[in-house]
């Protein structure tokens, strides 16, 4: 049987390179080791979750509850415990120092035995009944293996190893090719099954399975009308060089050999990206909110789940969640939908205040037919059609672009609408179209290629963004301290990072922008978070996203980024938002160079 402390050392080797090559190399021949099922558990932990997509179950354990439990295995004061984390900045690696004293037993924690305690760790209720289970699962540990078993309930290993990693390896380890692991990866939800599939070369039987979110397709951001036309043109180029290889016709991409734009233009909606999921006859009247952060949303907008039960076919449906105003047919500004967010009982009132509707803007699957390899053009048609089958677009409709689902429910108002996409031909109307999103109260304009296939998780040039709000990043909390005056029992004031390939850089602090009811929501979720307690200031496990806005960029000591953001204030609290697409580091030196004046702090 596969024992924990294998896997320990594997992820130190793993942490102490930074070779791929070697990573994978290091992954496949451990998984080669173990007996199926063990590999099954270890490729799971390896990509840093207790338990695989398509479980919805959570540990819901928080730095606070751990740094409990790890005090009482370890009898560290806190003065102990404070120090360790200073010199480490993880709590792994401090609990590792801290139990460096322990009394030397023969290894006797396995893969097995983890697997057991995270399920009834998962399985109790609250703190109090938690708190026993995870002591007595590190009680079984050697120090580098609580090291480990930490960082895998705080679902952060530090080894530079993603599940995409993982799959390579498993490809590797079971003479498998590495699109067919990662296609049923994708299709399934389940990195055991995966692997068992690949261990015994039946990767070709993974069929997809709705109710788990597939990655969604992301955009470029650029700043001005021309650099999203000369790198569009540029991606069309390409795609047109293509199409002239297979098909010596002339195509619409191409007139007398010389690149032409040729793509869609859509509104740039300020929502909640989120997928649609639908089942059909075998599964009547189930259907599934995803965010891109792979959150379950469907409790938030309940309206939206009881109108799309009705369609007795199978769908993916990718499109934002937006607050709706039913008079003028225009989306509400994204702070009236944020008081939706993360309710578990919406009352009717709510739902009659900030009444919701799904812009629909692609479709990923339909009926039985994955349809991420077919060209946007194609998926479009099919989108349309789909819209049309469940109530049809009236003429009023036709003239907003809008088509209706159920126009006759009591709301008084359809919950699908299909995002208006409109033929690009020129630079002179991207412009003019950015101006008009603008005035209907959307963030911008997307330009999309219509040969573009849907790469989940891909963010690349077949799809741009044209928001034209330079000052704005997309951030992680780390550090949150107490206020002053009226504010200084809650955790107002937060430092903030981007991300420098797996490490995390500190660029500002801010603490204006948000209510005294979000205040009092992250001062709750960061005592829950907190992985060093200083008093006054706290370290804080980066989970919560932000969007804050600023004047400009400076260069500065201050923060180990090099950078500091001037007058940082918080626009809003993003839980749609996963951690892994805040903004980069190198995002950051791109606006500092293109400020005209470049202030140094």
């Amino acid at each position: 049987m596969g024992n924990f402390l294998a896997f320990a050392e594997l992820n130190d080797a793993l942490a102490a390179t930074t070779k791929k090559l070697e990573k994978r190399a290091l992954i496949a021949k451990y998984l080669q080791s173990l007996e199926l099922d063990d590999a099954a558990r270890a490729a799971l932990y390896l990509a840093g979750t207790p338990f695989a997509e398509t479980d919805r179950r959570g540990l819901n354990v928080g730095g606070s509850l751990l740094s409990k439990a790890l005090a009482q295995r370890s009898g560290a004061s806190p003065e102990a415990m404070r120090a360790a984390y200073r010199k480490h900045g993880d709590m792994g690696a401090a609990a590792e120092d801290l139990l460096a004293d322990a009394v030397e037993t023969e290894p006797r924690l396995r893969l097995i035995f983890v697997h057991d305690m995270l399920d009834k760790i998962a399985a109790a209720r609250g703190p109090a009944a938690k708190l026993p289970l995870i002591v007595a699962l590190l009680d079984e540990a050697s120090p580098v293996e609580a090291k480990y078993l930490l960082k895998l309930m705080l679902g952060d290993m530090r080894t530079g190893v993603k599940q995409s990693l993982v799959e390579e390896a498993v490809a590797a380890a079971y003479d498998a090719d590495a699109a067919d692991v990662r296609r049923a990866s994708m299709l399934i939800g389940s990195l055991p099954q995966v692997v068992r599939l690949a261990a015994e070369h039946r990767l070709t039987d993974a069929r997809m399975q709705l109710f788990h979110p597939l990655g969604f397709m992301l955009a470029s951001p650029v700043d001005s009308v021309e650099e999203a036309v000369a790198r569009f043109t540029e991606e069309v180029s390409l795609e047109a060089a293509g199409l002239a290889e297979a098909d010596e016709a002339s195509t619409p991409e191409t007139r007398h050999g010389t690149p032409t734009i040729y793509g869609v233009l859509e509104d740039k909606y300020d929502g909640i990206r989120a997928q649609l999921h639908c089942g059909d006859a075998s599964e009547p009247g189930r259907v599934e909110l995803f965010s891109r952060s792979r959150d379950d949303l469907s409790a938030s907008f309940p309206e939206l789940i009881e109108a799309f039960a009705a369609i007795p076919e199978k769908v993916i449906l990718d499109g934002e969640i937006l607050a709706w105003n039913p008079a003028t047919g225009r989306a509400l500004p994204f702070s009236v939908l944020q008081q939706r967010l993360g309710r578990k009982r919406v009352t009717r009132e709510m739902r009659e205040d900030t009444p919701v509707v799904f812009m629909a803007f692609d479709v990923l699957y339909l009926g039985n037919s994955l349809l991420l390899e077919e060209p946007l053009r194609e998926r479009r048609r099919r989108l349309v059609e789909f819209v049309g089958r469940y109530g049809g677009l009236t003429a009023n409709a036709a003239a907003r672009g809008q088509a209706l689902l159920f126009s006759e429910e009591t709301a008084g108002f359809a919950r699908l609408a299909l995002a208006p996409a409109v033929p690009l031909e020129s630079a002179g109307q991207l412009d003019a179209a950015y101006s008009e999103a603008r005035a209907r109260g959307n963030e911008g304009v997307m330009l999309k290629s219509l040969n573009s296939l849907y790469q989940p998780g891909r963010r690349g040039l077949a799809w741009l963004k044209l928001k034209r709000e330079l000052a704005t990043l997309d951030v992680v909390v780390t550090g949150a301290e107490f206020g002053h005056g009226r504010r200084a029992g809650v955790l107002s004031d937060y430092t903030f990072a981007v991300r420098d390939g797996e490490t995390l850089r500190n660029v500002g602090k801010a603490y204006s922008g948000l209510t005294d009811a979000e205040i009092d929501g992250l001062t709750a979720f960061f005592k829950a978070h907190t992985l060093q307690d200083l008093g006054h200031f706290r370290t804080v496990e980066p989970l919560k996203v932000l969007e804050v806005a600023f004047n400009n960029v400076m260069r500065s000591e201050r923060h180990d980024s090099g950078f500091a953001l001037r007058f940082p204030r918080i626009l809003r609290i993003r839980d749609d938002k996963p951690v892994e697409e805040i903004d980069t580091l190198q995002r950051v030196e791109e606006i500092y160079e293109s400020q005209p004046d470049k202030p140094s702090g």
